[in-house]
């Protein structure tokens, strides 16, 4: 796991331009503490910044392969989980490799089938290949979009980077924000491609974007597609379990300290569970950590997200499993300190408005690296198997509208609620969303015969695994590397979503209950309170010190008049939040604070130009 950046300017020899290029590179340190490197020629430097995990002394990069035409250099970023096989198919066509890494082995598959080599990766990965030979650079995405990518057009080129601080740390890059952009940071609605700063693209998930001197195209390798499911419950029960044996046993290969994010829900139980089995089949156990806040399991209070406390069923897993656990307990003082704020926001790169749920996760993962330099999650198996509320809402399956939007502003606040009225209206996020639905929903394929009832809970599906998750993805990748956290997500294997996507939802569901396929397949080596358990989503902190904490920085921030922030917040909406005389201790009731702060944050940090024309 590392960080990648890149510019090419077909007009100008960057070798005058190694300190730019070592800017943007370095801008990603924390996303590859083990080493550095920058390659430049002529109109082509790429800079890379290496997390060691596999083949430790031999995957250092950018990584060159030397042709009789000339070099073909690669940056990459992720890993790739056949890279054993992919190998040994190579070395049987002749080719002859120096490392042991999975990085070597995506060059020379690109040396062997050009583009085409991301067709044939399992994995998480974002990289980058110069072709000196053909004056072109290939940048490629994974299929679901699990490592970032973004790029920025120029006059002659194009700047590269995992990050957008990597773009913008180029001069040629502005930092300007405007009508579109700022839609994005107020919705959980994302618009594949778009990046929020002005002219900045992500490569899309499942992308290939090529670059040379006629300009820029795009390739779309992999797509979630529509196909008819045959096999029985029986049968696809059996299926998912294989898939998750192997999925687990191919995404443990590390050569640095491995663990399991365990929150005692079913998804990362049935993970901690499987990779307990398949190491204990080795004679090794599995570290195991989960989060909580102070005294929350003792005066824990139930609201409709979230119907019991994490810990004893995390406890419970790790003892049946065998794991060696620790619970990382955070108080309200930490939670809140704005320092902590600053690191959320630079590791981001935008004020996403998250509060505890973005603080405590990069906490979480900091205390996870003093132990462990790789991590498996639980992450998008709500997304996979149909694990959320507004599956089973009768009124989120009839809204023609994002589903996890019908429920958003209950369960976690409207984070616009502090803005000016004229930003408001500028923005009018009530066409944005509808917009961006509309486009959406038409992109979901009906498999023949389909019924209206399931045809609807395809679109449902479809919308949470190609919208709604790259936003958990995106959010689990930055928290992750700012600490220098390789975190892998089983559940994101494209084999497993390509499979389970097709299962009808009758099937997905059919015992009444969330997640039903997973809940079967993995019944052997769940404890049974874990089994009967209801889904309670990742926990947020109800401590009244927090919302406390945050009022006083709210206070803090009003004393700052002419700061950029009251662009967009309205001085007297934020004035009468904080003097609230009881804080709010949920997060619904916190958003438009925690918005408020993130973004001064954002503005003193980033000094993005705004415009609402």
């Amino acid at each position: 796991m590392c960080g990648i950046t890149g510019w090419i300017s077909f007009d100008r020899d960057l070798r005058t331009e190694r300190a730019t290029v070592d800017a943007m590179t370095e801008t990603m340190d924390c996303r590859g503490p083990d080493d550095r490197g920058t390659w430049i020629s002529g109109p082509a430097a790429l800079g890379h910044r290496r997390l060691a995990i596999i083949d430790l002394p031999g995957g250092r990069q950018p990584m060159t392969a030397r042709t009789d035409e000339g070099s073909v250099v690669l940056v990459y970023s992720g890993e790739t989980y056949n890279f054993t096989e992919l190998r040994a198919e190579l070395a049987a066509r002749g080719h002859r490799f120096t490392t042991e890494s999975d990085t070597e082995v995506v060059l020379r598959g690109y040396l062997e089938w050009g583009e085409a080599v991301a067709d044939r990766l399992n994995g998480m990965y974002a990289f980058a290949v110069w072709d000196e030979p053909k004056q072109r650079l290939v940048m490629i995405r994974d299929r679901m979009g699990i490592k970032p990518f973004h790029y920025y057009e120029t006059a002659d080129g194009v700047l590269f980077g995992s990050e957008p601080k990597a773009v913008l740390a180029n001069p040629l890059a502005r930092r300007s924000v405007g009508a579109d952009g700022l839609r994005e940071l107020f919705v959980t609605v994302r618009t594949p491609g778009h990046a929020v700063w002005d002219g900045m693209r992500e490569v899309e998930p499942g992308t290939v974007v090529t670059v040379d001197r006629g300009g820029l195209r795009r390739h779309v390798y992999w797509s979630l597609r529509t196909r008819p499911h045959e096999d029985g419950r029986a049968d696809t029960v059996a299926h998912v379990r294989e898939l998750l044996d192997d999925i687990v046993r191919r995404q443990l290969v590390a050569d640095v300290p491995r663990c399991v994010l365990l929150s005692g829900g079913l998804d990362s139980s049935a993970l901690t569970a499987l990779a307990a089995r398949r190491l204990a089949a080795e004679g090794e156990s599995v570290r195991s950590f989960s989060v909580d806040f102070v005294g929350r399991t003792e005066n824990f209070v139930a609201d409709v997200l979230r119907p019991t406390p994490d810990s004893p069923y995390a406890h419970d897993v790790a003892r049946t499993a065998g794991t060696r656990h620790r619970d990382i307990v955070l108080d309200a003082h930490a939670l809140a300190d704005p320092e902590l704020r600053a690191r959320v926001v630079r590791a981001r790169d935008l004020p996403t408005g998250l509060g505890d749920l973005d603080t405590s996760l990069h906490l979480l993962f900091q205390a996870v690296r003093e132990h462990s330099t790789v991590a498996l999650s639980g992450e998008s198996a709500d997304e996979v198997f149909g694990g959320y509320r507004q599956f089973f809402s009768e009124q989120a399956r009839a809204a023609r509208t994002f589903p996890w939007l019908v429920h958003h502003d209950q369960d976690f606040g409207d984070g616009t609620s502090l803005l000016r009225p004229e930003v408001t209206a500028a923005l009018d996020l009530p066409a944005f969303v509808q917009d961006s639905y509309d486009t959406a929903a038409a992109e979901v394929e009906r498999l023949d015969g389909e019924s209206g009832s399931e045809y609807r809970m395809r679109v449902m599906s479809h919308l949470h695994l190609t919208r709604f998750v790259r936003m958990l993805l995106d959010r689990k990748d930055r928290a992750s590397m700012a600490v220098g956290l390789e975190v892998r997500v089983p559940f994101c294997d494209h084999r497993l979503v390509e499979y389970v996507y097709n299962a009808p939802w009758a099937l997905k569901s059919f015992d009444g209950r969330e997640k039903s396929l997973l809940r079967e397949a993995a019944a052997d080596v769940l404890p049974r309170s874990v089994y009967d358990r209801v889904k309670s989503p990742y926990p947020s902190t109800q401590d009244p010190k927090y919302a406390a904490a945050l009022q006083e920085h709210g206070k803090d921030l009003l004393a700052r008049t002419g700061h950029p922030v009251f662009q967009l917040v309205d001085p007297a909406r934020l004035s009468a939040a904080v003097r609230e005389a009881a804080p709010q201790t949920t997060q619904a009731a916190r958003s438009g604070l925690e918005h408020a702060l993130d973004l001064a944050v954002w503005f003193d940090m980033y000094a993005p130009r705004i415009t609402l024309a």
